[in-house]
């Protein structure tokens, strides 16, 4: 089954996003684009974004300000987040980027070969924890339901007072008797 996830591109520079989308394009996933944060958060918050590729300065709300509000939300902390950033190596960026949980910090201009890997590994990555987190709520699902049919036949049997039709055991004395009346 497809996934319904998409990656969500933002950038408050169009022809930045067309080269983002081109680079991204032949790895055949939902790509979907934002030109600033508030937008990017927007779109974040309506779900079903896999991946954030963000571009850390923008005008308004920056790439920073909507991966700390992510990482404040449950539903969105732990989407993966590439941060993108034009203006060179800088240390205080890179330390904040991390500590805020960012995936990766890309220098622009961006290699295709290099974004495509990760975001591939990242992308798949991100959607194999959300099955895996559908299959164990399946599954613990599965288990409340067992055990709350236990639980009925337990309260069953306890409505009845426990009692369970006494058997007989069987003697040496009922075998021999057996084998007389067939002689």
């Amino acid at each position: 089954m497809p996934s319904e996830a998409k990656i969500l591109i933002v950038d408050d520079h169009e022809d930045t996003l067309y080269a983002l989308e081109s680079a991204l394009a032949p790895l055949g996933y939902h790509l979907t684009r934002a030109t600033s944060g508030d937008a990017a958060l927007k779109e974040v918050l309506r779900g079903q974004v896999g991946l954030l590729l963000l571009d850390v300065r923008m005008p308004g709300v920056s790439g920073l300000d909507v991966v700390r509000y992510m990482r404040g939300v449950e539903q969105t902390q732990h989407i993966p987040v590439i941060l993108l950033t034009g203006f060179g190596p800088d240390a205080e960026l890179t330390a904040a980027a991390f500590r805020l949980g960012v995936a990766d910090l890309v220098m622009k201009p961006i290699d295709p070969w290099a974004l495509r890997t990760k975001v591939r590994y990242l992308f798949d990555a991100h959607e194999r924890s959300h099955a895996l987190e559908r299959e164990v709520r399946e599954l613990r699902a599965r288990l409340k339901d067992h055990q709350d049919r236990d639980d009925r036949a337990d309260r069953k049997h306890d409505d009845t007072g426990g009692r369970v039709p006494a058997q007989r055991e069987r003697t040496d004395d009922d075998t021999r008797d057996g084998a007389n009346d067939r002689a």
